[in-house]
């Protein structure tokens, strides 16, 4: 369950309607992606020039809670080299009738997802090296994340990023979870169906089921194959096919014998 305490402090901590209008601020300039509750744009410190990655995202009254909680998530969380950092928030007042805009500023990460790397790579596949270090990197961000009651949810290739320097950084907390610091276990289904753990996949036929910080490292093992294939295992079936599937199936493995021993054990360990 989320911590009560957590959840409590972050209500307090967000009032939503004490953000300023982002108007003369921070610019948008063009989409670039799809965060799990909006669109995610490249903009632009108006003053400075300084770019910056806004996620912009409608605030309903049914999502106004957890728009606070992944604030809040941001706010603790992103001060560590492997998260995109987290510069402030913003509401864009619209006309009576509509909901208002919230601007989620984030850190810019100019070269884009791991995703988007592998599609431009030769093969559709990374090189050995550039696997091991984005995993490390990864690696190094959740422990962050774990080592605070986080669960992140939602790893894979399109939501880990990549600085102009090549630094890597974990974005989209929307739909990250506090953990209760003694029990420590969740029951929620949510996250994207081909990187999601089987005793993730369980919660939604058993509502006893339930899962911890491991289900991260399951995700991090899919993205690694991501990364050596072009895509995650299942990614040519429907997604509710591939949610049937994968708690029955044994873990994926890589499929060619090119990699190395280390590789394919780290991909059979986790």
């Amino acid at each position: 369950m989320m911590s009560r305490d957590c959840s409590a402090r972050s209500l307090e901590l967000t009032d939503l309607s004490s953000l300023r209008d982002p108007a003369g601020i921070f610019e948008l300039v063009e989409v670039v992606g799809n965060g799990t509750y909006g669109q995610v744009y490249k903009g632009r410190h108006v003053k400075t020039g300084q770019l910056a990655a806004i996620k912009v995202m409608d605030v309903t009254e049914e999502e106004e809670d957890e728009i606070k909680l992944e604030i809040n998530m941001l706010k603790i969380h992103s001060h560590h080299r492997n998260i995109a950092t987290y510069y402030g928030a913003f509401v864009k007042k619209s006309p009576a009738g509509q909901d208002d805009q919230l601007w989620l500023v984030m850190e810019y990460c100019g070269a884009g997802s791991v995703t988007d790397l592998v599609k431009k790579s030769k093969g559709n596949c990374l090189k050995e090296d550039w696997i091991s270090y984005i995993c490390r990197e990864v690696l190094r961000g959740l422990s962050h994340l774990h080592s605070h009651h986080v669960i992140h949810r939602d790893i894979k290739g399109q939501n880990v990023l990549l600085t102009e320097n090549a630094e890597v950084k974990l974005v989209d907390f929307g739909v990250s979870a506090q953990l209760d610091r003694t029990v420590g276990r969740r029951n929620t289904f949510i996250g994207t169906p081909y990187w999601m753990a089987p005793e993730v996949i369980a919660c939604d036929e058993n509502p006893e089921a339930t899962y911890d910080y491991r289900s991260d490292i399951w995700s991090l093992g899919i993205t690694a194959l991501e990364m050596a294939e072009g895509a995650p295992p299942l990614c040519d079936m429907h997604p509710m096919r591939a949610l049937f599937l994968i708690p029955r199936n044994p873990p994926p493995k890589l499929k060619s014998r090119k990699w190395c021993k280390k590789l394919v054990g780290f991909v059979e360990s986790v």
